[in-house]
């Protein structure tokens, strides 16, 4: 997340160091039915004895607080959630703010880390806050690039000035939302910002992302978009500007080309249930704005309701009898991989729900199998390095899942940061036709447990399967490629990226005969693969000396095509040669100037 000062027209602090301050501040009907038990292990000598079967749905524990409009004192009770999560970059506090339908007013939601808003409804304007929901940095001194693990869903609001404000890094998306009047992405005083997401919303008002050093937008409605600095990109939004990268650089395609908005939790009456959204194909606009949204919905009772203290083996055990699962806020600890082997699952996590693998094992791997949605929550690695941490498909994974693939929705990954982490490779998708629809995969550069060889992490995202859609990217500080692409026919909309800062000398980062690892590699072998709207940023401050012969690598062939692509090299600290293989010109300097290529080849 780059806390330069970008190049923009908005007023912005001018005698902050960078790092002085980064580091100082379908599926119902096609689900197989639930089962009575599990057969003994093999181990087990034959048998009646079997696990209890686990039940189905149960409370939503104490970490996800539910309001109605005839709560009494709930602006204390944000105000203290708040307080505690402001600052706790780091901490294990988890929470989820609900809110049932109905209008309530008066209230200003400030949320801080680990910490989810949304509304209980079907629609978000079944859910109306006459006040903010809020996101800005005063705890950072006005630098918003830190304001991670946060997200506001399914709510409608009603700012108190006409304009609500959304100051935030990675990992927080803004979903579902409906805003009446405008948004501003940006922190007070206008400091540093490097976001952000935002998917099947509408803003009324206009979009102000001012000092926002990048930005996507999916699937939604704005009413204007006032500026740009270094990468805005817009799939399937009315009223976004028109295609002009890089000048202003607008990165604009009339739809996306696939969708399946995030599966989401709320009431039917007094039963909770979960929404599964429909696919769309050439998606535009928000799926709530007309009636009732398409989709399936399951009864809780059809999910496995977690606890922190849970076991993998219990979890496994829920799923292996059809139970989808619900991780409630909180840290789970697993010995053994959380394994995925049914059609149609559903794992959705509540507050920011965190899952931390201790003896080196995988977190979670998913089947070749159709429809899984992975949604809304944390992988941060444990102490013993794991081989990967999310595998959406085994190895050599080959079914056609086009009319029903699996979704891996804010799902996000951290290595260091919160302790010492190790992971060879992050996130690995061999399943055919997976859409990996926000996601932050980040090798921590700050916190503790941060080192070259102390959270070493040599591969953010490898995607070995087919026809793999990629919307809204964050891939930042891996050892060696950040992204690495092998499966034929991939598709990205939106990536940003930074290098590792830490590496400590030239040689530390040689991919063979080139200069420096690719943000994002595309496979000699790969004849066809389209992106839009990339960016890479250096930032070498161990070594300032340090040359990317180039941000992103590909083979030079008709059928791989780049559309808006950058570097930059922020205030010096290493340059690039080129933009993509040897096209675009070099950075240099101190300037912090991007270097553009509008096409490639």
């Amino acid at each position: 997340m780059p806390p330069v000062p970008p190049e923009s027209s908005a007023p912005r602090p001018s005698t902050v160091s960078r790092r002085t301050v980064l580091g100082a501040v379908a599926a119902t009907a096609a689900s197989a039915p639930l089962l009575t038990g599990l057969a003994a292990p093999a181990s087990a000598a034959p048998s009646t004895v079997r696990p209890r079967a686990l039940p189905g749905g149960g409370d939503l524990g104490p970490n996800v607080l539910v309001f109605d409009p005839g709560t009494s004192g709930i602006q204390a009770k944000l105000d203290q959630i708040f307080h505690q999560q402001e600052s706790a970059q780091f901490g294990t506090g988890r929470y989820a703010l609900l809110f049932k339908p109905g209008t309530y007013s008066g209230l200003n939601a400030q949320i801080g880390f680990y910490t989810s808003i949304a509304g209980l409804g079907l629609s978000p304007d079944d859910t109306t806050i006459n006040g903010d929901v809020t996101v800005d940095a005063g705890w950072a001194n006005g630098n918003a690039t830190q304001n991670f693990w946060r997200s506001a869903e399914n709510l409608a609001l009603v700012p108190v000035n006409g304009t609500d404000r959304w100051a935030v890094a990675q990992a927080a998306p803004f979903r579902r939302m409906h805003v009446r009047g405008g948004l501003n992405l940006a922190p007070s005083g206008y400091g540093w910002a490097s976001g952000g997401y935002i998917a099947d919303s509408r803003i009324d008002g206009q979009v102000g992302p001012y000092s926002q050093q990048q930005w996507y937008t999916r699937d939604s409605v704005i009413g204007g978009w006032v500026n740009a600095v270094w990468n805005m990109v817009f799939s399937g939004v009315q009223g976004a500007p028109a295609q002009s990268f890089p000048n202003p650089p607008y990165t604009t395609l009339d739809t996306t080309p696939v969708s399946r908005e995030k599966p989401f939790l709320y009431l039917n009456g007094s039963e909770y249930r979960v929404f599964l959204p429909e696919k769309r194909t050439n998606a535009r606009g928000v799926t709530w704005g007309n009636g009732t949204p398409r989709g399936t919905s399951l009864s809780l009772s059809q999910f496995y309701v977690a606890k922190p203290g849970v076991s993998a083996a219990t979890l496994n055990q829920a799923l292996a009898q059809g139970l989808r699962l619900l991780l409630t806020p909180g840290i789970y600890h697993v010995d053994q991989p959380i394994q995925v082997n049914r059609a149609n699952t559903v794992v959705l996590g509540l507050g920011y729900a965190t899952i931390v693998p201790d003896n080196g094992v995988t977190a979670l791997r998913v089947a070749d199998v159709d429809g899984v949605r992975l949604a809304g929550f944390l992988i941060d690695a444990g102490p013993v390095n794991s081989a990967t941490l999310l595998e959406v498909g085994p190895s050599g994974a080959s079914r056609d899942h086009s009319a029903n693939p699996t979704t891996v929705q804010d799902v996000f990954v951290r290595i260091g940061g919160a302790g010492a982490g190790k992971a060879t490779t992050s996130m690995v998708i061999n399943n055919r036709n997976t859409i990996v629809d926000h996601t932050w995969v980040w090798r921590a550069d700050h916190g503790t447990g941060v080192g070259w060889d102390t959270n070493r992490a040599d591969y953010g995202v490898v995607v070995n399967g087919d026809d793999v859609l990629c919307t809204g990217l964050f891939v930042e500080h891996f050892n060696k490629y950040d992204v690495q692409w092998l499966g034929q026919r991939g598709r990205t909309i939106f990536f940003q990226n930074e290098k590792a800062y830490d590496a400590p000398n030239q040689a530390a980062v040689q991919d063979g005969n080139v200069k420096g690892y690719a943000a994002y590699k595309v496979g000699d072998n790969v004849t066809t693969h389209e992106a839009w709207g990339l960016g890479s940023y250096c930032n070498y401050t161990a070594d300032t000396g340090i040359v990317q012969h180039h941000g992103f690598a590909a083979p030079n062939t008709s059928g791989v095509k780049f559309h808006g692509v950058l570097v930059v090299s922020l205030g010096g600290n290493g340059q690039y040669e080129h933009v993509i293989n040897e096209a675009g010109a070099p950075t240099s300097g101190t300037s912090t100037t991007p270097s553009t290529v509008v096409s490639y080849p």
